[in-house]
């Protein structure tokens, strides 16, 4: 899979496009809410890229020998825990957090694939809620 620019508007809507097709499928739902929300915009990217990004996800998926099943079936720790570091800014990480969750509950059920997802980016970005958990600011501010 590419590496996209650390901190960079592709590297963020990636993480945005996994909760997208992790579930199985695109809901123009989600789309939708993403639309409402400005994704787009807070994210930093052109108009109308997002939708690029989510097929250039799936085309590395696929490519990437994950033909057989779900995208989401050989997508390890391994694979999330790259793609989240290519996220440090927790500005960035609370607005992908916030735009993956309202899309991931756009069709009114937030399914397993999505959960992982989102967990995930919890977990290697220390947030609780969208938040930076109080331990992370408590180690934040010691490195300042």
């Amino acid at each position: 899979m590419r590496s996209y620019p650390h901190n960079s508007p592709e590297a963020a809507a990636r993480i945005v496009a996994l909760v997208l097709i992790s579930d199985g499928h695109v809901c123009s739902s989600e789309f939708d809410i993403l639309k409402q929300l400005g994704a787009e915009r807070e994210l930093g990217l052109e108009p109308q890229l997002l939708p690029h990004i989510v097929h250039t996800l799936c085309e590395e998926l696929l490519a990437g020998g994950y033909a057989t099943g779900s995208l989401m079936d050989n997508v390890d720790d391994r694979t999330l825990a790259s793609l989240m570091a290519e996220i440090s800014d927790p500005a960035l990480q609370r607005t992908i957090l916030r735009l993956s969750l309202a899309a991931a509950r756009a069709d009114g059920h937030l399914a397993d694939g999505e959960t992982m997802v989102v967990e995930a980016a919890q977990h290697h970005w220390k947030l609780v809620d969208g938040r930076e958990s109080s331990a992370a600011k408590s180690t934040r501010r010691q490195d300042v």
